[in-house]
């Protein structure tokens, strides 16, 4: 798998949350390490949500993970604190707005 082609998977899967109640701003950074390895962010902004294969640098959060956890944090199938617990996530930042993310993962339609 190459980045691209990871990150067109994960912005279609989060494209279409319903955030349109959350009005805190959350931005999170994903550097992905190993196979598809590149740097993209999700922003909650307004009640709504952006998802761009840039660094931000205003981030509120740092996640570095494979791209492997990360398909899994996407589809649910990894609890992104069981994900920290066992050192397949690393999180930098505020911690608060992190556990938000799974509040993402729960609003994918």
């Amino acid at each position: 798998m190459t980045y691209a082609e990871l990150f067109s998977d994960i912005k279609s899967q989060f494209i279409d949350a319903d955030v349109s109640d959350i009005q805190e701003h959350l931005a999170y950074q994903f550097n992905i390490t190993g196979e598809a390895s590149g740097i993209f962010y999700v922003e909650v902004k307004d009640g709504q949500l952006y998802v761009e294969p840039y660094e931000y640098y205003d981030r509120d959060v740092m996640f570095t993970c494979s791209a492997d956890t990360l398909k899994k944090l996407a589809a649910g199938t990894m609890d992104p604190v069981f994900a920290f617990t066992i050192q397949k996530l690393k999180v930098e930042g505020n911690f608060d707005k992190a556990l938000r993310f799974k509040e993402l993962i729960d609003r994918k339609r």
